[in-house]
């Protein structure tokens, strides 16, 4: 007879998530100050590691890759765009979906360059960052540890 062997699901269901979204009409800066709102009150409200509160440094951080996330969606996206913040025991998962099927690109270090440094810097402060391409666009996630 067989042995029947139990394994663990490799997938992580987050302890609490919301999403917002965007419609193409709005403006582009009350979007982006909208997002980082989101997010802020989202974290403040939401238990870490333990039960114990997201740190300030975790939600300005937090706060910073969606500004960049969502600009990004906002200069270089048509239509509409959704945040969507997952929270797991030591992570945020930040989702930013667009309609645009191009991914992000980092580019080169370069002090001179003024702006376009977004990708950079979510790239600098997250654990992981990736694109999946989605039926009508992307999906933009970064994972910012809140440890």
């Amino acid at each position: 007879m067989g042995e029947v062997i139990a394994r663990r699901s490799a997938v992580r269901r987050p302890s609490l998530s919301a999403s917002v979204a965007y419609d193409s009409a709005d403006a582009g800066d009350s979007v982006i100050a909208s997002a980082r709102d989101f997010t802020a009150d989202f974290l403040t409200a939401a238990p870490a590691a333990g039960g114990a509160p997201v740190s300030q440094e975790r939600i300005d951080l937090a706060r910073l890759v969606v500004s960049e996330l969502v600009t990004n969606a906002v200069r270089h996206a048509p239509g509409p765009c959704r945040v969507l913040l997952e929270l797991f025991e030591d992570a945020v998962d930040i989702s930013v979906f667009d309609r645009l099927d191009a991914s992000p690109v980092p580019r080169p270090h370069d002090p001179q360059r003024i702006g376009q440094h977004g990708v950079e810097i979510v790239m600098a402060v997250c654990e992981s960052v990736s694109v999946e391409p989605r039926r009508s666009g992307k999906r933009v996630r970064a994972r910012l540890s809140l440890a």
